[in-house]
């Protein structure tokens, strides 16, 4: 059996108690840390750029007002921009080291989201644990495809060109279960119910229609219009959003 997650978004507690209570292996789909939780604000642009930048940024990005979100953005960097990124970085580690020693003991295979650096996860993740982007592992006898990363959004460092994706996708060949932290480009996979603009990626539904996985598991959408779909003979589901919901999707 094997317990996949994601969105974990610095969900110390629940992870603590998942790790405790559960057995198997652990597949985490990306998103470790939190950037900041549209419920309460909380996060690491909170901690650095303040409650009153990001209600505002929360607010303009909930209303589908990206632009003005940007500018929004760009006017609160300019001429801080080394500042900021440095802080940030610091900010990022600091939740790292908050979360990852949970896994520590625990075999965990852990690919990266949007919100991720992957340079810092890989680096910082215990030895029990592995770092997978673009590559099959057997676990169980099952053969697990991992590609990571977010579409192209924000500019954040863990998101990824789809021709990036694709060429990982591919390098796959074909597999049983397919792990990725974004959805395919499937409309009620990609649209959250709150806010925020539809993400989802050709290069996931292209390789699922020339490949045909069994299972397809994702995160990134937290509040998805559905959270199981099947698209051809592929069961598409949603495994986040383990930060509110502290719950795994189990794979037998």
């Amino acid at each position: 059996m094997m317990r996949i997650i994601s969105d974990v978004h610095g969900q110390v507690e629940g992870l603590r108690r998942l790790v405790d209570d559960g057995a198997g292996p652990l597949l985490i789909l990306g998103d470790l840390i939190n950037i900041v939780d549209y419920r309460t604000l909380e996060g690491i642009a909170t901690d650095v750029s303040g409650r009153g930048f990001m209600e505002e940024l929360v607010r303009l990005r909930t209303a589908g007002q990206y632009a003005q979100a940007g500018a929004w953005w760009r006017a609160h960097a300019d001429g801080r921009e080394q500042e900021l990124s440095e802080r940030y970085t610091q900010a990022t580690i600091a939740a790292y080291e908050d979360i990852l020693p949970v896994l520590d003991g625990v075999e965990a295979y852990v690919t990266f989201g949007n919100a991720d650096r992957p340079d810092l996860l890989r680096a910082m993740l215990p030895r029990s644990c592995r770092f997978v982007d673009g590559e099959v592992v057997e676990i169980g006898g099952v053969r697990v495809g991992f590609v990571g990363g977010g579409v192209q959004a924000l500019g954040a460092v863990g998101e990824r060109s789809e021709i990036d994706m694709g060429a990982k996708l591919e390098s796959l060949g074909p597999v049983d279960v397919l792990c990725t932290h974004v959805p395919p480009a499937i409309r009620p996979l990609m649209s959250d119910v709150i806010g925020g603009r539809p993400k989802g990626s050709e290069a996931i539904r292209g390789y699922l229609d020339r490949h045909e996985p069994a299972h397809h598991y994702f995160g990134d959408i937290h509040q998805p219009v559905a959270t199981r779909w099947r698209h051809g003979s592929t069961l598409c589901t949603n495994v986040g959003f383990f930060r509110a919901t502290r719950r795994a999707v189990t794979h037998d």
